[in-house]
């Protein structure tokens, strides 16, 4: 009897003990809402800049293979290989080139002009802005402009490179 009763009143302590342990509404905070109207934000546009950087290093790729410019004004562009091997090894240039060029015919002539950096000069007509090739450690800016909108290619003209080293310079 004594043990009935042991476990009346523990189960009656505990049953008070979580009763107690509810959550009472009385101090709850009501939020009021205010319906907001739909605002247009207009995106954001990438600030366009005709002073452009690129790089490239001695496992043939260039640091970006997008390029962003304003149409009609003079680009600045810093070339810099920042690999450190021999321009007879491992050199890259840039060379900008107009739209329509085919850049598989282009790369051909440029095997044979080793004596001009690799720019061939039978193809200068094809040819918008090209640096001087350079070993790893240099860099080389040129300015040149770009009168109209469009999509243009750029490439490294060293044997081999331009089938990795390619991009875009989108002028708007």
């Amino acid at each position: 009897m004594k043990k009935i009763f042991s476990i009346t009143a523990l189960v009656t302590v505990f049953a008070l003990t979580l009763s107690s342990c509810g959550g009472g509404n009385e101090n709850k905070s009501e939020t009021a809402t205010t319906p907001v109207e739909d605002v247009m934000v207009p995106p954001v546009e990438e600030a366009i800049s005709n002073t452009l950087s690129l790089s490239a290093h001695d496992q043939m790729k260039f640091d970006k293979t997008e390029l962003k410019a304003l149409a009609g004004k003079p680009i600045t562009l810093t070339f810099a290989h920042i690999g450190t091997m021999d321009r007879n090894a491992m050199g890259h240039n840039f060379i900008l080139l107009k739209q329509g060029t085919n850049i598989d015919d282009f790369v051909k002539k440029a095997l044979t002009a080793k004596d001009n950096d690799y720019i061939p000069k039978s193809e200068s007509d094809k040819i918008i802005a090209h640096t001087k090739l350079l070993a790893g450690g240099e860099s080389d800016t040129i300015e040149f402009t770009v009168p109209e909108k469009g999509t243009y290619d750029f490439i490294c003209s060293f044997p081999g490179h331009a089938a990795t080293m390619r991009g875009k310079l989108i002028v708007q």
